[in-house]
């Protein structure tokens, strides 16, 4: 069978072993192809291959329901859910999205973009079926980095309580989440894993036996029924928390056996009760340079499939914002030992891996536990620690209560550094970092910044670390603009003092964070039609620098807030707040994000959908306060006069 004409998962089923894997193989083929061109995912879906053909052999997919968690380990499910000839759209502006999303196929039952959510998720449709008495399955399949979560360990607790509810949990053991999984349970599944008889029984001997003369490459399924009675018998201990928490342990498995998984499968389904299978598989399997970097590969750019290397920028760019924190994290632990990093799973893409392998004593991984992250910090500070958690702005979501009540009402010196905040681009929704700017000035006691630059990144990162309670910094994704760094000197701001960066008189420009820059870029273009404008760096969101801009509003009146974010609770809001407390009579006008999901794009794609480029936002701007003709009316006026 071709995998393009697969528009149903169904058509699977009656398919034998040889063609699954030949299916398997076709799956890699054009997974490797997309990503190797167009960027997104690559380990995760590389590992779950088998395991999804297994699973869905034993699945109806009009009936049955299955959750992934995360999503991004469901390439796979999406090249055979109909989604085989639009794959090379892959994260594109209306393309294929990264993640399952209800509104594309009504195969992706579960959208999600946070880990840890699939198990709750699939229990809540189990209930809702026994509720209305039918009769379908559900199943979540949940990496074992995910179930380092507290909501997955959550929802297993309740689970495991309900005896009479079936519900298949599939563990997609591969040791990785984003970087390697930390804790007691990831060391507990190790010990299954790597025990000396599962590696006996997964390795050479199966494969000496796979290559007699008289097997023709199959294992008989006497001997396959015994290979897994023995591991089981060698492992009889890794079962046994799942068990006592009231589910039917079957595993481990090999993960890439596709007919001992659909045996597993199809026993598990005639349990009758909550039932978790442990599989084992190998991240990014079958493309020999991810298997060897797993973390490396756990997503890519443009890559050359050949070397595995990817396919290098036609412009030198500065360093991220990212390793910029990274690396001035590093200079400012060197410095002070009571300085520790903190990251929920994601050491490498906030830039704490450099911590890591600099200052290993200083660094810790929680795993993906935001809300653990956050009081665990708190914890550190009451006890004379400077913690700073570096957490994804869309990740940090997940633990606001714990902001509020273990950090914010105690006032605790915890200084939180908010990567990707902003405008995101490819992951769509879930990730985009567009609501901490609203959810953060409600926050009570906090320090809120955003640097305009790498530079005041660094210096706002010592200001934090010097001011005797909460603070956040957030950072945008990607690559600074490109000033020089400080190597020396870095001195604390003044907490809640702003700057004014350009004069005018016409127009006053409040932007935050990485909205400066386009500020005055659009400042440039509004002079160019006769406008002039004083741009203001609010550098602070709290306390905002009433001193410095109630007095521009007063004497200039019209005033436009920039921001990368929700405009509901936003930026713009607190400065309307401050003015409107201050009884000064304005024109306001806020731009940022309005109140709209914002999809998966390029950013600057996403930018030009919301009206926020620098010509649009001169644009906008003219129109709002109806002061001037557009530059391109008045071209037209002046073809118009020459013509006559």
């Amino acid at each position: 069978m071709h995998l393009g004409d697969l528009s149903h998962p169904n058509q699977l089923h009656g398919l034998s072993t040889a063609e699954l894997t030949d299916v398997a193989r076709q799956i890699r083929e054009r997974h490797l192809e997309v990503v190797s061109t167009s960027g997104g995912h690559l380990g995760p879906g590389l590992g779950v291959v088998e395991l999804t053909l297994a699973l869905y052999q034993t699945l109806d997919l009009d009936r049955d329901r299955i959750v992934w968690d995360v999503g991004h380990q469901a390439y796979p499910h999406k090249l055979i859910t109909g989604r085989y000839d639009s794959f090379d759209t892959l994260r594109q502006k209306g393309g294929v999205a990264g993640y399952l999303k209800r509104s594309e196929s009504d195969f992706d039952h579960f959208g999600a973009g946070h880990a840890s959510t699939s198990i709750s998720a699939a229990l809540g449709m189990a209930l809702a079926r026994d509720r209305r008495g039918e009769d379908f399955r559900c199943v979540a399949v949940i990496g074992d980095g995910a179930l380092t979560g507290g909501m997955a360990l959550e929802a297993i607790n309740h689970a495991g309580h309900l005896p009479e509810t079936p519900l298949v949990v599939v563990l997609n053991d591969n040791d990785m989440s984003i970087s390697p999984p930390v804790g007691a349970l990831s060391t507990y599944l190790n010990r299954a894993r790597l025990s000396p008889p599962m590696q006996f029984l997964s390795g050479s001997v199966e494969e000496s036996v796979r290559h007699l003369p008289f097997m023709g490459g199959e294992l008989p399924a006497e001997l396959n029924r015994l290979k897994g009675s023995m591991r089981r018998l060698a492992v009889p201990k890794v079962g046994a928390v799942f068990e006592e928490l009231g589910f039917t342990y079957m595993g481990p498995i090999d993960g890439h056996d596709i007919a001992e998984m659909v045996r597993t499968f199809q026993a598990a389904h005639r349990e009758g009760g909550p039932v978790l299978v442990h599989v084992v598989t190998t991240k990014g399997k079958g493309y020999p340079y991810a298997e060897a970097d797993q973390v490396g590969y756990h997503a890519q750019s443009a890559f050359d499939l050949t070397t595995g290397k990817a396919i290098p920028s036609k412009t030198p760019k500065p360093p991220s914002y990212s390793k910029v924190f990274g690396q001035t994290l590093v200079k400012l632990c060197e410095q002070n030992s009571k300085v520790v990093g903190i990251t929920a799973a994601m050491a490498t893409g906030t830039g704490l891996d450099l911590l890591q392998k600099a200052i290993p004593d200083q660094y810790v991984d929680v795993g993906i536990a935001e809300q653990h992250a956050v009081t665990l910090a708190a914890g550190m500070a009451c006890e004379g620690l400077r913690p700073v958690v570096a957490i994804y702005s869309t990740f940090l979501q997940r633990a606001f209560d714990q902001l509020i009540h273990d950090v914010g009402i105690q006032n605790l010196p915890v200084t939180f550094v908010l990567d990707r905040a902003g405008i995101v681009g490819a992951d769509g929704p879930t990730h985009q970092g567009q609501y901490d700017i609203s959810y953060m000035r409600a926050i009570p006691n906090f320090t809120v910044m955003a640097p305009k630059d790498e530079a005041e990144l660094q210096r706002m990162l010592v200001t934090c670390l010097s001011h005797d309670g909460p603070t956040a910094l957030r950072i945008p994704r990607g690559s600074g603009i490109g000033v020089p760094l400080m190597e020396e000197g870095w001195e604390p701001l003044a907490l809640g003092c702003g700057e004014s960066l350009r004069e005018g008189d016409d127009l006053l420009l409040v932007a935050y964070g990485a909205m400066v820059q386009p500020a005055l870029d659009t400042a440039t273009l509004l002079e160019e039609s006769g406008l002039s404008a004083t741009v203001v760096n609010a550098r602070f969101l709290r306390p905002l620098d009433a001193a410095l801009i109630h007095p521009l509003a007063r004497r200039i009146k019209r005033v436009v807030t920039l921001e990368e974010g929700a405009l509901a609770g936003g930026f713009g809001a607190a400065v309307l707040e401050s003015l409107s407390d201050a009884s000064i009579p304005v024109e306001l006008f806020r731009i940022g994000i309005p109140d709209q999901l914002v999809d998966h794009a390029t950013p600057q794609q996403s930018k030009e959908a919301l009206g926020l480029t620098p010509v649009q936002m001169a644009e906008r701007i003219r129109e709002r306060f109806q002061l001037a003709p557009s530059l391109e009316q008045q071209s037209e006026a002046h073809y118009g006069l020459l013509s006559s």
